[in-house]
């Protein structure tokens, strides 16, 4: 497997039990935590110092810290061969890297691993870095045993100016400045569409912070040095233009542009910036990797908004709450104005559930409407639904993805607004946004409430529907807290007349 550099028994034991935990196949990055936690080895102990805890990873990172038994952990002597995890390779590579800067045979250990999964990007390793777990943090705590932080890490080469001369120097400066400030301008572009355009908080705090980690990070370059080689008249670049570069055919378009920029930019920065400091190089990887997330997001997000512009009101269906079956109170409702049916059976058999979602189906094309299925992608693909909706507590919305296909809308349940913030990272096209209300079809513990719809309307502009205990009645306090959208069960599924109910809730969202 990946053995361009050692990898420490540790490491190697990590690596097994990550397979063990889920599957080789299907581990990811949380897969990945929970065997660096569970393994207690030097992973752990960094995560520790940092502040991490059980409870932090369980409550605040949706990580299970008890998959295994004791007994089901690797022995240390375990010979079994290190398994090939696909959705793992950009983490594994980047702790080669980081352990390659300790020299060409250095082995890859865990902190090297807990290293790879924070500068990578993904939806963990933000939550992470807002614990306070970086990779300046983790490079600093091993730093602080290992030798001062302000002494260079050693490595197998030098950057010696016998070697390299000035001449040399000043090309590799004049490409690190053009791409640093091809990246800056590009970041600020799609802000600015994130801002103005989508009006999103969320994804304007995202780039943002990616931008001050950005000047962060080409602090570290001799920006003077840089700036002194920038040759402005000179450079033939600036004499080569074409036709498409002049024609935008909306802002969309321009942020999508721009964005390609950053990323060429920041790859650039990366490979150049290899002659001058392997540190840096690395941080623009990270840096690279997470704006991979947020330009999907962007993208996900003005794509659901279009494709769920007229899309209100959302009514959740299970048969055996409709007084007469299923089947008149989705045609009546429909009828109404309602403009999406989930269908919500969780113990229904399989073979009587996809016959009831073929038929669900017709019915909602009859009436130009979205069908969802929940909790059951397979059922959804085979009944060719629009989509499936998934709790917190179900598959991710990538693993849905692989089975309900690309163009498929995937919804997610939301408690709170770090989940709302993870499911919009995650790929999610619409929120479930509640409980609001106490609810007759579901229990919960704790309702959110009426607050958490402020805080996710002042936040997220991803599509996202008001959920929990919501009628006629209530119905105005929803909206005044800035839900145009809502997800409704016993308030039509009870009432005399579903049409007339299901009408009057959808005049008050318009």
């Amino acid at each position: 497997m990946h053995d361009s550099h050692p990898t420490s028994e540790a490491a190697a034991r990590v690596l097994r039990l990550t397979a063990q935990i889920a599957s080789p196949e299907t581990a990811d990055e949380s897969h990945l935590l929970t065997a660096l936690w569970l393994d207690e080895s030097r992973a752990q102990e960094l995560l520790e110092r940092a502040g991490v805890s059980e409870t932090t990873l369980q409550q605040r990172l949706g990580v299970d810290v008890f998959p295994l038994t004791a007994d089901e952990i690797p022995s240390l002597n375990d010979s079994t061969p290190i398994p090939l995890l696909p959705q793992l390779t950009t983490i594994i590579t980047a702790a080669q890297s980081h352990a390659g800067q300790l020299g060409r045979h250095a082995e890859m250990g865990t902190e090297h691993l807990l290293m790879g999964l924070v500068s990578t990007g993904g939806p963990l390793a933000i939550q992470l870095a807002e614990q306070g777990v970086t990779l300046e943090s983790l490079h600093q705590q091993t730093a602080d045993e290992t030798g001062s932080p302000h002494d260079p890490i050693p490595v197998d080469f030098s950057l010696s100016p016998t070697i390299i001369t000035e001449q040399d120097t000043t090309h590799t400066d004049r490409i690190l400045d053009a791409a640093a400030n091809r990246c800056r301008e590009g970041l600020r572009v799609i802000e600015d569409f994130t801002r103005f355009v989508l009006d999103d908080a969320h994804l304007s705090r995202l780039l943002k912070d990616l931008r001050h980690d950005l000047t962060a990070t080409l602090s570290m370059l001799p920006a003077d040095r840089l700036l002194r080689s920038r040759n402005t008249p000179g450079d033939v670049g600036t004499r080569i233009d074409t036709s498409a570069e002049r024609q935008r055919l909306g802002p969309q378009h321009v942020a999508r542009a721009n964005a390609k920029r950053v990323e060429e930019s920041l790859r650039t920065l990366e490979e150049y910036g290899k002659v001058i400091d392997a540190e840096f190089a690395a941080r623009c990887e990270s840096l690279r990797y997470r704006f991979y997330t947020i330009e999907q997001a962007i993208e996900t997000t003005h794509a659901a908004r279009e494709r769920l512009v007229d899309c209100r009101l959302y009514l959740l269906v299970t048969d055996r709450n409709c007084p007469h079956g299923a089947g008149p109170l989705i045609r009546a409702a429909l009828a109404g104005g309602v403009d999406a049916i989930q269908l919500r059976e969780k113990d229904m058999p399989d073979r009587r559930l996809l016959d009831l979602a073929q038929r669900v189906r017709e019915w909602t094309l009859e009436a130009n409407a979205l069908f969802i299925l929940n909790d059951r992608p397979d059922i959804a693909a085979l009944s060719k639904a629009d989509g499936v909706h998934l709790g917190q507590d179900d598959m991710p919305a990538q693993a849905a993805r692989q089975i309900i296909g690309a163009n498929a809308l995937i919804g997610v349940s939301t408690h709170n607004i770090e989940q709302a913030r993870q499911a919009v990272l995650e790929g999610a096209d619409y929120l479930g946004v509640g409980p609001t209300f106490a609810s007759q079809t579901k229990n919960f513990d704790n309702f959110p409430g009426i607050d958490f719809v402020r805080e996710v309307a002042a936040e997220i502009t991803r599509p996202w529907f008001a959920i929990g205990g919501i009628n006629a009645e209530n119905i105005a306090d929803v909206i005044d807290a800035g839900a145009s959208r809502i997800a409704v069960s016993a308030a039509i599924t009870d009432h005399i007349d579903p049409a007339d109910i299901a009408h009057t809730l959808r005049t008050a969202l318009v």
